[in-house]
């Protein structure tokens, strides 16, 4: 058995649809949720088998949705580090603040994840090409393991989206449409091609349902690493929130797996305060989010006005007695600077979100500075070359370093005071 799916759920209603065939969202235009035998993958798969596999998150090739191993599409992704953060987390007063850093998984973000099983499975279910609106990041990643997979790939993005993901669909192949506009007006552009086309699944945010599945392994790699333990708080940025349903979905499988016990860790859902309609939302105590006007924020992967699948986010942080917070771009900011200089990580802005959020958090009380956070990085920071201006001093031919020279950030500095 390489992979143990049963069938498709309607993630409102619960109506069970076929895995055998490509499909989008059900009858209501709901999420639809891959299931899986967890009794039967409980009764032949042990933990320590997991750890003598290889190290990407096919190792839980059981628990995703690919039929075979020679219908996997892979670029080595999965099980990025766990880092822990001793001078970030002290300084915030979280000392057992950890890092899982997606940073540096192939395509340089987290959406590799998505990306991976939901080509594998689309092109094993007879796709011929896939199409998706994106603000950059999970764009570049399926343009690029589209080409792997010998499938083709439309997106569209809004013309202010990072220029370096733009670089990623085209080298890649990728045919290319810049939107003036958000997301929501890239998706119409992709809904109106797809329709047009033959064998093209839209693969936009939980528009199918195999993204979710790549990107719940981020909790069954943190959980492993942590030698099968659960820790007390994870902490992750959500737009379109695939990412906290995922591990919502994967800690519940682990669960009934007898593989992990007690409560849940809560689950913090980030936004920027640009662009924040699931911490609206959350703050009324409502079951979904309105759309959020004029939307605007440097961390660009989550500005999603109204997310498809809000309501699932909302599940998650409810059911774990999590909370959601909005941070300001220039805590954010901050937040990236710090790391770089006290960990030498350099993150994204949406990952820094995160670590903006752990101080917020520590600040208002609602973390008492005992628990083990595990706060996610979704992204390099070097995707976003003009995140951070740089001034530095230009030599002489001569090596001669002009007195009035500085660095951003730190105070000037004399020729003196550098030799």
């Amino acid at each position: 058995m390489f992979s143990a799916l049963t069938h498709l759920e309607c993630s409102r209603t619960g109506e069970r649809y076929e895995a055998d065939r490509l499909q989008g969202t059900s009858g209501l235009g709901a999420p639809l949720l891959a299931r899986y035998d967890l009794e039967q993958v409980a009764a032949t798969l042990t933990r320590e088998e997991i750890a003598g596999r290889a190290p990407t998150l096919w190792r839980y090739h059981e628990l995703l949705p690919v039929s075979s191993a020679d219908r996997v599409v892979s670029l080595g992704e999965g099980m990025t580090p766990l880092l822990a953060l001793p001078a970030f987390g002290s300084r915030v007063g979280v000392p057992g603040l950890l890092m899982k850093d997606d940073g540096l998984i192939p395509t340089g973000t987290f959406k590799a994840r998505g990306a991976a099983v939901g080509v594998s499975r689309a092109a094993e279910l007879g796709a011929t090409g896939v199409a998706m609106p994106t603000n950059g990041n999970a764009g570049a990643a399926w343009a690029l393991y589209a080409a792997r997979a010998g499938v083709r790939s439309l997106i569209a993005m809004p013309v202010d989206a990072p220029f370096i993901t733009r670089t990623e669909c085209w080298v890649s192949g990728a045919e290319l449409y810049l939107v003036d506009g958000l997301i929501g007006d890239a998706g119409k552009l992709v809904a109106a091609s797809v329709a047009e086309r033959k064998d093209y699944q839209d693969v936009s945010t939980l528009k199918e349902p195999y993204r979710l599945e790549g990107k719940k392994t981020m909790a069954y790699e943190l959980v492993e690493q942590l030698g099968w333990r659960i820790p007390d708080v994870i902490v992750c940025p959500a737009g379109g929130g695939v990412g906290i349903i995922g591990i919502y979905k994967a800690l519940g499988e682990l669960q009934e797996l007898g593989w992990i016990s007690g409560e849940l860790p809560r689950l913090v859902a980030v936004q920027a305060s640009g662009c924040a309609p699931l911490v609206r939302a959350f703050q009324r105590g409502a079951a979904e989010s309105e759309p959020f006007a004029d939307a605007r924020t440097v961390a660009f992967g989550i500005t999603v006005p109204k997310a498809l699948g809000d309501f699932l986010v909302l599940d998650a942080v409810y059911a774990t007695e999590g909370t959601a917070v909005a941070v300001t771009d220039k805590e954010l900011l901050a937040a990236q600077a710090e790391l770089a200089c006290t960990e030498g990580v350099f993150v994204c802005p949406e990952g820094a979100a995160c670590f903006a959020a752990v101080g917020q958090l520590r600040e208002g009380g609602w973390l008492t500075g005992h628990e083990q956070v595990v706060a996610l990085n979704t992204g390099i920071g070097t995707k976003y070359p003009d995140m951070v201006p740089v001034d530095a001093p230009v030599l002489a031919k001569d090596g001669h370093i002009p007195v009035a020279c500085h660095r951003v950030g730190w105070p000037m500095v004399s020729e003196a005071t550098i030799r």
